[in-house]
């Protein structure tokens, strides 16, 4: 999974562990581990979720500042899918 630079620091400090998507289909997969700087973020899950359900605190949740700002950063190519992505990050030791 890919992260604006602003938000990986609160990546990496275990601030933010959700991310809104909107894709064609899910590109992450439970379990899966992904590299992000100097370690890796494991998805703890991965739900469909609609329009309405991108409140404002699920946005600051996510890193953003509001609905807005995150649905400026979350779609991702010609998908009209939205996702909700729970993950951890897990320094490399």
């Amino acid at each position: 999974m890919m992260f604006a630079k602003r938000l990986r620091d609160g990546v990496r400090r275990g601030e933010i562990t959700c991310s809104v998507r909107i894709w064609i289909r899910p590109r992450v997969r439970v379990g899966a581990r992904y590299r992000m700087d100097e370690g890796q973020i494991e998805v703890d899950s991965i739900e469909p979720i609609g329009l309405p359900d991108i409140t404002p605190q699920l946005a600051r949740e996510s890193g953003f500042l509001g609905v807005l700002d995150l649905l400026k950063i979350a779609k991702h190519g010609k998908g009209e899918n939205i996702y909700l992505v729970r993950f951890h990050y897990m320094p490399s030791k």
